[in-house]
């Protein structure tokens, strides 16, 4: 889609009927309908949306989102520029106008009642009055506003080619080193739903397609940065491409703020959704690409949305896993909590990348792992082929190590290896033969002869300006340009006269000048003197601008300061021409290019692989395997391990369908929340497709990986924690479903034991009615027996040793940070602290007393009856056989013996009860 200026005469009328807009707003008074004038026009609702009457400007071609508010004032505003599809976009010339952009309220004139979603609901409002601000009389509505410009259409096919589509999508790309992380807002004007999602994607920006064809959009609004002339993104000329029937438009890029963004969404989400600001309040762009949003469609509808009234939820990229901010910040996985300098997280136990794209990729696949079992195992045949073939290895690592950034694009151009193939040739894994297939493309060599053609082969980036400058002066071949060639020889004459005079200078004087060069002074003088070795310990008086550090002396005279400004001359003429010829090389490449983002994304890929690999070499991690089952056999915490001197202690985990809820218990430090950490980062490695820190392991798919993972400040109690537990497990509650991975820890310490035991067991109980994967972790011992009532639940504790002093006079408890079956015997945390303090004994006796007969009570009421325990050894042999029939691969032999010993197991577990039973 062309991007152009209108013509002077569309201008022109612009400029006319925005003018006239701007007049009609700045000599409003009472009479006028705004604020302070009710009666020509009633405000009503569609869908959701509160209508807002347009003043007369509008008929003369101003565009307005509303009347007038007190304390407004005119300026540059809000400037949708509109395409239909097939036609050209036409900015018309700014206009002043009125519109809201930042206040909470999000209301320009508003009716008293608000909450209206429905089209019934339109009915009725005749008589709603005008002019009433949205909430209560203490929140102000009368900010400044941001005034508008108009839009026109130059094909009236924008709606009548789009009339089942209703949907409007806002998309914006990060800049710089955020390139690829894309916001998507989309809303439905037929349903108050607003749907937001954020990911980072690739240079072919394939997820953003998909989720733009899912959407089916009527209309993409997009940043007028994205489609500026000569400077067109990426992402911008691949929406046009793919979406043709669909009508484009650019607003101004200061319009996608996620301040702004998540304003809105707090003002405007319905309190059933709110627990989505726990997911999107660090996705800064989707919250811009809602503000955008929200605010194109106040204006293009003349309309806005009533507080409270929309739907708004958070939809991941496809075929990743959702991981929520909160977890990703309890897990560590690209920023350490202690220090954000610090390199102690996931991101850094695995980035061994060379390049900024491999760096890139890990960084976004470990915040949203990969949910298809086939893609992550095709990722594990390369680590495992690299790791096997130490000469692809190293060969690949070599090649990828000489790749800059892309953003360096003439860099990356005159660097493209010769033997880039050359490495990956005996390779067997699919993935690796598919790209050494795509690097064999033809268009390589076409660009490189293009390249070397013009550009000479020693041409590098490099650091230093005065390098840099070189580089940059003879990147061009000679004979390419011949007022070139006489342009560089001219600079170099200069250069070599500014060496020679220096070097006249220093034996004029007898004193150990050189040259030097910076970026700020050009080529100045510099020497290393004592000023008891000068006359009259100063320098000679023709030089000027002196300055000292110690004993170097920086200076210079007025015959280089001269030749200085004649080298910056020729250097001028020497970069417009070696532009020019670059350009030109561009141009001719240019229906190449498409096989260089290719080779981007292939780059960062094997960088990402090859760091997986690295990792592995320097620990013994083992390749995982998807069942459906977590089964890890001696897991240790990647991160623990980097930081630590010793290897950490390792534990065995399993969960399936048949115990699919384990309860942990231990005293405080004994290890819970280190081991729930290591669960959720293993389950993590596993689904982007590195291997895991473990002797086995088996994993099934997460499509959602919750963490509600206790701090030390949750050990305060107070009403704040409390409430930031609670909106934490409803975030999970609403979320998860059979195929998540829930790790909860300390839940209820921010309130009294008994309300926290009570809502500890009503969230185990409603976790159990799914099939997700949870390991809970709780010091209310009394949880443990919920296992009499759930088969499918199970009790693990993590072991600790009685020691005594030498003098035998106290007990110390020493920590073995293993994990053990059933619930600790460890009972009164709480009264061993007491015997070591400074207590009486007799208010210790007390206590224990009282702690003893409760416990026995609830023992009492809790006794687990040998029917019970019974059907609970029957569930779980049925559980074992179904997961043995699933992924057993033992051979005919084994496999009976193994069956035996689950049937001996079930029969010990059934009778146990009853010897119990004759031996009382």
């Amino acid at each position: 889609m062309a991007m152009q200026r209108g013509s002077s005469t569309a201008n022109t009328s612009g400029k006319a009927a925005t003018s006239a807009a701007s007049e009609s707003y700045t000599g409003r008074d009472s009479s006028t309908s705004g604020l302070g004038g009710r009666g020509a026009h009633t405000p009503r609702y569609t869908l959701g949306l509160l209508q807002t009457p347009r003043s007369s400007a509008d008929s003369s071609g101003g565009f307005s989102s509303g009347g007038a508010r007190p304390g407004s004032s005119s300026g540059e505003g809000f400037a949708p520029s509109r395409a239909a599809p097939g036609s050209r976009v036409k900015p018309l010339a700014p206009g002043r106008g009125e519109s809201y952009f930042g206040d909470k309220s999000s209301c320009v004139e508003n009716t008293s009642t608000l909450n209206l979603t429905s089209s019934s609901s339109v009915q009725g409002l005749s008589s709603a009055c005008a002019g009433k601000p949205p909430l209560s009389s203490s929140r102000s509505v009368c900010r400044n506003h941001t005034p508008l410009m108009g839009y026109s259409v130059t094909s009236s096919s924008a709606v009548s080619s789009h009339t089942a589509a209703s949907v409007i999508v806002a998309v914006v790309e990060g800049r710089g080193l955020a390139r690829g992380e894309v916001g998507i807002a989309s809303i439905d004007l037929k349903s108050p739903e607003v749907i937001l999602s954020q990911f980072a994607d690739n240079t072919t920006y394939a997820k953003v397609i998909t989720k733009l064809k899912i959407l089916t959009p009527l209309e993409i609004v997009m940043s007028n940065t994205a489609c500026d002339p000569g400077n067109t993104t990426k992402l911008f000329s691949l929406i046009t491409e793919h979406f043709k029937n669909v009508t484009f438009t650019t607003v101004q890029r200061k319009y996608f703020n996620e301040t702004k963004g998540l304003e809105y969404i707090e003002q405007l989400c319905a309190s059933e959704f709110s627990t989505i600001f726990m997911e999107i309040q660090s996705k800064y762009y989707c919250l811009a690409a809602a503000a955008a949003l929200l605010k194109y469609v106040e204006f293009i509808q003349n309309s806005v949305y009533a507080p409270k009234s929309l739907k708004v939820r958070f939809q991941g990229s496809e075929k990743t896993a959702m991981i929520d901010s909160s977890s990703a910040q309890n897990l560590e996985l690209v920023i350490n909590n202690r220090d954000s300098r610090n390199g102690h997280t996931l991101f850094g136990v695995l980035n061994y990348t060379k390049t900024p794209g491999g760096s890139r990729r890990l960084r976004s696949n470990i915040l949203e792992p990969l949910v298809d079992a086939e893609t992550i195992n095709m990722r594990l045949d390369c680590v495992q082929e690299l790791l096997q073939d130490e000469e692809l290895f190293f060969g690949l690592q070599a090649v990828i190590s000489k790749f800059l950034d892309t953003e360096q694009l003439l860099s990356v151009l005159v660097q493209i290896p010769k033997q880039d193939t050359a490495a990956l040739r005996s390779c067997n894994t699919p993935l690796l033969k598919a790209y050494y297939n795509s690097l064999e493309d033809t268009r390589f060599g076409i660009i490189l002869e293009k390249i070397t053609t013009v550009i000479n082969d020693d041409t590098r980036y490099t650091k230093g300006c005065l390098s840099m400058r070189t580089q940059k002066c003879y990147a061009v071949k000679p004979n390419i340009n011949e007022f070139l060639d006489i342009a560089r020889r001219t600079y170099t004459e200069i250069v070599d006269d500014i060496a020679g005079m220096i070097a006249q200078l220093a034996q004029k004087y007898n004193l150990p000048m050189k040259t030097s060069f910076s970026s700020a002074r050009g080529f100045f003088i510099q020497m290393n003197a004592d000023c008891s070795t000068l006359p009259n310990g100063q320098l000679p008086s023709e030089f000027t601008k002196i300055t000292k550090m110690k004993n170097t002396y920086s200076f210079t005279s007025s015959d280089l300061i001269k030749m200085n400004e004649r080298c910056q001359e020729s250097l001028r003429e020497i970069y417009h021409m070696t532009y020019l010829i670059v350009c030109k090389l561009l141009n001719e490449i240019y229906e190449h290019i498409h096989c260089l983002y290719k080779l981007s994304d292939i780059v960062s890929m094997l960088d990402m692989l090859l760091s997986f690999a690295h990792a592995c070499t320097l620990s013994d991690y083992v390749r995982p395997e998807f069942t459906d089952t977590l089964a890890i056999k001696q897991g240790w915490h990647p991160i623990l391990e980097k930081i630590a001197v010793e290897k950490p202690v390792s534990n065995n985990t399993y969960l399936a369908e048949g115990n699919n809820f384990v309860i942990i218990t231990g005293p405080n430090m004994s290890g819970k929340s280190t081991y729930l950490k290591q669960i959720a980062l293993c389950q993590i490695m596993a689904q982007i497709g590195s291997y895991v820190p473990a002797e086995y392991c088996s994993f099934r798919i997460a499509e959602q990986i919750f963490t509600r993972i206790g701090m030390d400040d949750d050990i305060e109690t107070n009403a704040s924690t409390f409430m930031k537990e609670m909106k934490e497990i409803t975030y999970i509650i609403q979320n998860a479903n059979d195929k998540s991975l829930i790790i909860i820890d300390e839940l209820g310490r921010g309130t009294s034991a008994e309300e926290g035991i009570g809502i500890c067991y009503a969230v185990c109980e409603y976790l159990l009615n799914l099939k997700a994967f949870t390991l809970f972790a709780t010091h209310f011992l009394e949880l443990c027996h919920i296992d009499a009532l759930y088969p499918n639940v199970e009790n693990c504790h993590f072991e600790v040793q009685h020691v005594r002093s030498s003098a035998g006079s106290k007990e110390k408890i020493a920590y073995t940070y293993t994990l053990s079956k059933g619930y600790t015997e460890e009972k009164n945390y709480g009264l061993k602290a007491a015997e070591v303090s400074s207590l009486p004994s007799s208010v210790i006796l007390d206590a224990r007393e009282i702690t003893n007969r409760i416990a026995k009570k609830i023992l009492h009421r809790q006794k687990s009856t040998p029917e019970m325990m019974r059907q609970r050894a029957v569930y779980q042999l049925a559980m074992r056989l179904v997961q043995t029939a699933r992924n057993s691969r033992l051979d005919t032999d084994s496999l009976r013996i193994y069956l035996k010993g689950l049937k001996k197991k079930c029969e010990d577990s059934c009778t146990a009860p009853r010897r119990n039973d004759e031996q009382k």
